[in-house]
């Protein structure tokens, strides 16, 4: 079946939407039962009733007062090419007992052109409860959205709020590498972990698939099997390097670096550190440089790394430093990081002092080896040097927190609010089509996020407001706005010609993040007990929705 693109002529703007970025994205990525519930509203004839519904979740997750929220750009493109072709129509006919032809005709007509979505700018910091996305449409096929939308955004908020919370215990100056593609869920989960963890503020990544699709930086060296692959300096058969300004040529790198490793040696600071390093090593960090003059960077931990690990990257370095290259630093992958981390920044800082090799002990210190966010915090607490972290399993698998629980709940057909009732109040939905704003204080920072009705007025800059929780009669307060955002923007109005948000490039989205997280109060931003952020209703919106309870929920009788 020949593709078909929606909304305006499958444009936005003048703008074509490609599709989601794993082709596996398709309306047949769906729970049975939305399925079934399409079926059962068309033969009910309430297919084409106007529907609301709210995107949000309950919790932040990893224990923390935040969440970032992202995958937005991917369900505007699931919805700009949504279409079921003809082998998905036979087989969802297959999987409905009894189910008529007439219904196989009624999907083939689907589209989004008369869906609506309005969402929470992508890359923004964002609160339990409130909606980070409103569907509007017909209930049949907003019901079709439920599942790709939530597989869409849980995990990519999920991973892009825990890269932010390993940049937050990092800091700002160190550089946060993703390594993740290898213990990645999949191929789905590495690219995703890959894109979401850069705009959660992670630097590069490992992942090259990643690096083409978004344009994410890349970073990475060689592996310890690249060290033990060699087994002496003879297997280096081209020794010639030219200078970096290509105005001489070495003929014998390797003598080059012996000289310098035997400089070393000598040198007053580090005699005793060492005596004969691992020649095999030193082969492979030759050949490795001989490779990659301009970025050389070696992992020194294969055999020992005081003892020979450091000591030929050193007389690399400086035998690449004799020829006007500039050696990157070393990546640590296993034992003491706090330690060993010190030690080699001194061991390079002697080599500046003693050979007076300018800046020579600035060079970068990376470390990885299974780090998660506490780890980081606790090499914070001992003192390190280390420059650059690599985080791969604990940061793409969210090994803290497997879900973050989004849910995707009716709030409004046909123009009549509704709510979903729950003995935990907790899940308890906030009904009717609703407006948010986010209300700052006088220091800048976020004060509350409010949700109002559709029609009443927004709040104004210094006018007095009532703030109150949804379910708690107690929690309320008063606040003065010095400043108000509102945060749903429309992004999708099929096929209507009005304006809609644009898509904004994976770099923007990063930006925003790490922006709206600087603008936060400290206090909300700790590890350890975070003030919870306060999300609030209207007085107006409070009214109702214990009035909408009090009539849905139905009165026990006593005997």
């Amino acid at each position: 079946m020949e593709k078909k693109e929606n909304g305006l002529d499958g444009k936005q703007s003048g703008r074509v939407i490609n599709g989601p970025t794993n082709p596996m994205v398709t309306p047949l990525l769906n729970d049975l039962y939305q399925f079934t519930m399409a079926y059962a509203y068309w033969k009910a004839g309430k297919q084409s009733e106007r529907s609301v519904f709210d995107l949000y979740f309950r919790k932040n997750p990893f224990g923390g007062e935040y969440t970032i929220f992202a995958g937005l750009e991917e369900c505007i493109k699931f919805l700009a090419n949504f279409n079921l072709t003809d082998e998905e129509i036979d087989f969802v006919r297959d999987s409905l007992p009894g189910c008529e032809e007439a219904f196989c005709d009624y999907l083939r007509g689907l589209d989004c052109s008369d869906i609506e979505v309005y969402a929470i700018s992508e890359g923004s910091v964002v609160f339990p409860k409130v909606p980070l996305l409103r569907i509007e449409g017909p209930v049949a096929v907003v019901q079709l959205l439920e599942t790709p939308f939530l597989n869409l955004i849980n995990y990519a908020s999920l991973v892009a709020t825990n890269a932010a919370r390993h940049r937050f215990v990092a800091g700002k100056s160190k550089l946060l590498l993703e390594f993740g593609a290898r213990r990645a869920q999949g191929p789905d989960g590495a690219i995703s972990a890959s894109k979401y963890c850069y705009l959660g503020g992670f630097d590069a990544t490992s992942n090259v698939a990643a690096g083409r699709l978004f344009g994410i930086p890349l970073r990475g060296t060689h592996s310890h099997a690249f060290v033990s692959s060699f087994m002496s300096l003879d297997e280096i058969v081209d020794k010639v390097l030219r200078s970096s300004d290509g105005k001489s040529t070495c003929e014998d790198f390797i003598c080059l670096v012996q000289t310098c490793l035997t400089n070393i040696q000598n040198s007053s600071s580090l005699q005793g550190i060492f005596s004969e390093t691992n020649q095999s090593e030193l082969a492979a960090f030759i050949s490795y440089a001989l490779a990659f003059p301009n970025s050389f960077l070696a992992l020194v931990d294969t055999y020992d790394v005081m003892k020979s690990g450091i000591p030929n990257f050193c007389a690399v370095a400086l035998a690449l430093n004799e020829l006007g290259y500039k050696a990157v630093g070393i990546r640590l992958d296993s034992g003491d990081l706090a330690y060993l981390s010190t030690e080699v920044r001194k061991f390079f800082c002697a080599i500046e002092k003693d050979l007076k090799v300018p800046d020579f002990g600035k060079m970068i210190i990376t470390a990885s080896n299974d780090l998660n966010e506490e780890t980081v915090d606790a090499l914070n607490k001992q003192g390190h040097e280390v420059d650059a972290f690599g985080i791969g399993t604990n940061l793409v698998t969210c090994y803290a927190q497997a879900a973050l629980g989004c849910v995707f709940k009716l709030v409004e057909i046909n123009n009549q609010p509704r709510i979903k009732l729950s003995e935990d109040v907790t899940k308890v939905s906030i009904p009717c089509k609703k407006r948010i704003y986010r209300l700052f204080g006088k220091e800048g920072y976020p004060l509350v996020d409010i949700m109002t009705g559709e029609n009443e007025p927004p709040p104004k800059v210094g006018e007095r407001l009532l703030c109150r929780h949804p379910f708690n009669e107690s929690k309320r307060a008063y606040v003065v706005p010095q400043r108000v955002e509102e945060l749903l923007k429309c992004y999708w109005r099929g096929n209507a010609d009005e304006a809609r948000e644009e898509l904004e490039p994976l770099k923007e989205l990063r930006n925003r993040c790490i922006k709206q997280l600087e603008n936060m109060r400290p206090d909300h931003m700790r590890r350890l007990n975070p003030t919870p952020y306060k999300v609030s209703v209207s007085a107006k919106l409070y009214d109702f929705i214990h009035f909408l309870w009090l009539n849905e929920a139905p009165v026990g009788e006593l005997h």
